[in-house]
């Protein structure tokens, strides 16, 4: 597949330098911004798939009028969580 560019970016010299100080080693600066818009990517979809859900939620409830108690939620993730730390607890070596 035939590569693209993104466009370029002015910035202040303070930025520049900012993200040059932030790099690992052997890392660009190039590499660094495809990074950082790759993540903020990916942090934007994920967003907006998560508004989506609430708002089927939403009319989910409004469609059957069947809720679930906060306090049940609550119980059922902490329960789930539980169950998470044991198990890593027991893949852990000792």
């Amino acid at each position: 597949m035939k590569s693209a560019t993104l466009p370029s970016l002015r910035v202040e010299p303070e930025l520049r330098e900012a993200a040059e100080s932030v790099l690992h080693e052997g890392e660009t600066l190039s590499g660094f911004i495809e990074a950082s818009v790759r993540e903020t990517i990916q942090r934007r979809r994920v967003r907006a798939e998560f508004i989506a859900r609430g708002l089927a939620a939403r009319e989910e409830v409004k469609r059957t009028g069947v809720t679930m108690d906060a306090e049940a939620v609550h119980a059922e993730l902490a329960m789930k969580l539980a169950q998470a730390r044991t198990r890593l607890q027991k893949k852990a070596p000792a």
